[in-house]
This record gives C-alpha cells, sequence and structure tokens, in this order.
C-alpha cells in the first residue's frame, strides 16, 4: 500500500471502498465515453462519404444525365442508414428484417460482433485510458500490459458476444438484435433502449425478458477470472466489470436507436432516413 509524503496525525482514515475500485471506476467511465465517442466519430465519418464522392462530378464537363444519382443523396446520412439495413460494418446486431434467425444466423451475428468496427476501436482507445489510469492493477505498464489489455477487452466482448448472441439465445430461441424505434425522441430512446437491456423479442416475434442478453456478459466476466490479474479477480471487481457491461450496452443501444434524429439535429437539412418499427 502505498503511503503519501507528508504524516497524518490526528486525522480520521476513512476505509478505502476497495483495493480495485477507486481508480477502475473512473477509468471504467471514462471508457464508456470513448465508446460514445468513438461510433459517433465512425458514424460521422462514412455519413459524409458518399458527400465527397458525389462531390467529383461537379467538376467534370456539365452531363445532366450523369447527376441524376446524387438525388437520393438529399436525405442526409441516407446511404449510411441503407447500409446499416443490408448490414451494418458499426452496429452488425441492427435487425435488418423481423424474420427469425435461425441458430447459424445467430452464431454469424456473434462473429460479426465480436470483430465491429467500433468494438475494435473501442478496445483499443479503453486499453489506453486503463494503461494511463494503471487499471486493472495487475496488468502493469508497458507495450506487453497494453496487449494484455487490449486482448483481454475483445475477449471479454467475444465471450460475452458467444453466450449472448448464440449460445443462449438459440438455446432460449430469443433473439439477439436490436431493432430500433421510429423517429423517437430522444427521452423516448433512452428508456426504450434501457428497456431492450431487459426486454428482448424471441423467434415468433414476441416481447419476453432477455435472458440471453444478461447471462451473456454475466458468464463472459466469470470466464474472463481465468486470464484476469489474480489480484483483480475478486467478487466486487467481477460485478463491477458486469455493471459496466450493461452501461456500455445501454450507451449503445441509445445510439443504434437515436443517431438519425440526431444527425437532423446537428444542422443538417431534411428529414431523417426512415426508420423501422
Amino acid at each position: 500500500m502505498q503511503r503519501c509524503g507528508g504524516g497524518v496525525s490526528g486525522a480520521t482514515i476513512r476505509p478505502p471502498l476497495g483495493p480495485s475500485l477507486h481508480v477502475p471506476l473512473a477509468a471504467s467511465a471514462a471508457m464508456v465515453a470513448i465508446r460514445i465517442a468513438v461510433i459517433l466519430t465512425v458514424m460521422g465519418g462514412v455519413d459524409r462519404l458518399p458527400a465527397q464522392e458525389t462531390s467529383k462530378p461537379e467538376t467534370q464537363t456539365p452531363q445532366p444525365a450523369t447527376q441524376t444519382p446524387s438525388a437520393p443523396l438529399k436525405i442526409p446520412g441516407e446511404r449510411l442508414y441503407n447500409l446499416l439495413d443490408e448490414k451494418s460494418i458499426v452496429f452488425p446486431d441492427i435487425a435488418a428484417s423481423t424474420e427469425p434467425l435461425s441458430p447459424g444466423q445467430k452464431f454469424e451475428v456473434f462473429v460479426d460482433n465480436s470483430i465491429s468496427l467500433h468494438m475494435v476501436i473501442w478496445a483499443a482507445m479503453g486499453s489506453g485510458v486503463g494503461q494511463a489510469a494503471n487499471s486493472p492493477t495487475g496488468f502493469g505498464q508497458g507495450g506487453e500490459a497494453y496487449a494484455k489489455r487490449f486482448g483481454a477487452a475483445m475477449a471479454r466482448h467475444s465471450s460475452s458476444e458467444f453466450f449472448g448472441s448464440f449460445a443462449f439465445a438459440s438455446a432460449l430461441h430469443e433473439d439477439p438484435r436490436f431493432f430500433p424505434e421510429v423517429n423517437p425522441s430522444l427521452g423516448r430512446s433512452i428508456k426504450y433502449s434501457l428497456r431492450q437491456l431487459f426486454v428482448t423479442r424471441n423467434d415468433a416475434g414476441h416481447d419476453v425478458a432477455n435472458v440471453s442478453g444478461l447471462l451473456g456478459p454475466a458468464f463472459a466476466e466469470g470466464l474472463a477470472n481465468a486470464y484476469w490479474p489474480e489480484r483483480n479477480r475478486t467478487v466486487g471487481d467481477t460485478f463491477m466489470r458486469y455493471g459496466i457491461d450493461l452501461a456500455a450496452r445501454a450507451a449503445g443501444n441509445i445510439l443504434r436507436d437515436y443517431w438519425p434524429v440526431m444527425y437532423r439535429k446537428m444542422g443538417r437539412s431534411g428529414s431523417a432516413p426512415g426508420a423501422r418499427h
């Protein structure tokens, strides 16, 4: 245990909250914030891409026929939303249809989510925050320690997706995808996104308790204790990581549900892309 430079005389020393709660809590909150920022950055970058591509024909010899394909781009973010409709590179678990998934398709959701773009970037940046805060302390510092943090972050997420999106979802006949609302308000989006932590659809299309979504990260964090630093394998640390997993999931749900409205409020003209029920 470290001691302060000056002595403490006559002062009441409050017992610490726990050997791993002070710095990890701050670092974990920063990781969740970074995840939101990363997703917004990725979405914004992809959304600006069509505008850069369609600006090229304006510098060429005017030909009315060649400028007609740019008409669908009047709706901001439409091309990105269509990409999300087909198969998202940012959120692969956004539902493109209401058709039930086979176990094989749920396995594909698990694989796609495990290597999704935002997850790789978030794991890299989150590991940097953990490195700066020395959290968890058992990993230490240096290049090898950063590699361990990054590998552990990816392993925890992949395990959570395996158990939640594939194993339990297949066994319990639950749908692991996210079904966004139609043009929700921010308040409604927050309520809906939090609700989706505990409620999901089954393969028949009915609302049921999201058992697979809650058990997935719980089993993943229990498994993580096999490769987590020994000093950070306490019950308190495990439940803290589980709570952070759920908080990060809720933040991701809000972005999945609300980003089309967000684009309008950021100063872009036009109506939001059509959303699904």
